[in-house]
């Protein structure tokens, strides 16, 4: 009988193929360049000052105990504020449910809603973990195209034939990752409506959600009229706190149509005790202080995006869709006679280069020949990996 957990476990094995030959080749001394991993705190992004202090006044303080499963009650409140502010939607603190991370909520969520033998339509390409935790549920992710062609849009009509009777929810994830696309207002809305058609609750993973270049982040949760919402966030990346592994999700329910998935969510809560109590009064500095240091923080993204999206234009047998989102890109490899897969590719890269991509396989069906770049590190070190990748291709195709 196959275990929960490796029915889970082939994207993750993928992700982590392309990191293992990395270490191998840092101990024989070799400088590798890692664009393989979202993590602003690896570079020159920290959470805001405000932030950090008010962690550590919790620490000293004494606030080092178990806190309410649910999360802390001001928090819940601090983050109705925010939700207000941002997208207006009408919630309450009994709303919102603090967790560790998005991950944790995601994982909430799908146990929440799924039995064995159900099936929720996640983007493809794809978060690796809306298709490893529903797997561990006993699940089907099915994956719903989105267009490259169309700034990586979502196909509806694709959506809408993989909906049957075992679906069990739409998910979302605005800005995309591996992608960087921005959906825009009228897919949202085409997504409530089909949700709605099919009575499904909507899923919508908002953690980039003011990390947006030339558009503006939309909520179904500001949207949705009667299309129960399920909205995931944190400070992983607006708060560039990624390793505290605070995040929280809430519903947006006008007729009451979760109310077993919010028990279920409720009792999975109460198994795991509580999340990470300083990092929660950390938060509520964060949810209700400055947000000035934001700008400064998007404008070297911008750069950076700027950059890389002109470099892979200038590159031989690669193309790209400029990311109005995130800090990923998402490029396809147009000249393919050389590698059996983007994985082979990727690998190439990696041992002749000396530079790390992960394979858009490893994101599902629709990245294949693809590859995903994270444009956090400053422009001298973006440069040199992309000669580095530029020489090789130019080395590879003869051009």
């Amino acid at each position: 009988m196959i275990r929960a957990s490796q029915r889970a476990m082939g994207i993750v094995y993928a992700i982590r193929d392309v990191v293992l030959p990395a270490r191998e080749l840092e101990k024989k001394g070799i400088k590798v360049i890692r664009l393989n991993i979202g993590d602003p705190g690896k570079y020159d992004f920290q959470p805001p000052e405000h932030m950090q202090e008010a962690y550590c006044r919790a620490i000293k303080e004494g606030h080092n105990y178990y806190g309410p499963s649910e999360g802390l009650p001001e928090l819940r409140e601090a983050i109705v504020e925010r939700e207000k502010r941002k997208n207006g939607v009408d919630i309450t603190p009994d709303d919102v449910r603090v967790t560790t991370a998005v991950t944790e909520a995601l994982q909430f969520v799908f146990g929440g809603l799924l039995d064995p033998g159900d099936n929720i339509l996640v983007p493809s390409p794809s978060y690796p973990p809306y298709v490893g935790l529903v797997k561990f549920y006993g699940a089907e992710p099915r994956e719903y195209m989105t267009v490259e062609e169309n700034g990586w849009q979502p196909d509806i009509d694709d959506m809408r034939k993989l909906i049957d009777e075992r679906t069990k929810a739409i998910a979302v994830i605005n800005p995309n990752n591996p992608t960087g696309a921005l959906y825009e207002k009228k897919t949202v809305k085409a997504i409530l409506d089909l949700a709605g058609e099919y009575d499904l609750p909507v899923i919508s993973d908002e953690i980039y959600d003011l990390m947006t270049y030339e558009g503006k982040h939309v909520s179904p949760g500001s949207l949705t009229k009667d299309v129960p919402v399920i909205v995931m966030n944190g400070l992983s990346k607006v708060y560039f706190a990624t390793g505290w592994r605070l995040g929280y999700l809430y519903y947006v329910d006008p007729e009451g149509k979760l109310e077993e998935v919010r028990e279920a969510i409720d009792k999975l809560a109460r198994i795991r005790v509580c999340p990470n109590t300083p990092a929660q009064l950390a938060a509520i500095a964060g949810m209700r202080g400055p947000m000035d240091y934001l700008e400064e923080y998007m404008k070297k993204l911008r750069e950076r995006r700027d950059y890389v999206y002109k470099r892979i234009q200038e590159i031989p047998g690669v193309s790209a869709v400029k990311p109005q989102g995130a800090f990923y890109i998402f490029p396809k490899i147009e000249e393919r006679s050389k590698w059996k897969s983007d994985f082979d590719f990727v690998m190439d890269v990696l041992h002749e280069a000396h530079v790390l991509f992960v394979h858009g396989s490893g994101f599902g069906k629709a990245g294949d020949w693809h590859f995903r770049i994270v444009f956090l590190p400053p422009v001298d070190v973006l440069e040199e990996a992309m000669d580095r990748f530029e020489e090789f291709m130019r080395k590879r195709l003869g051009a």
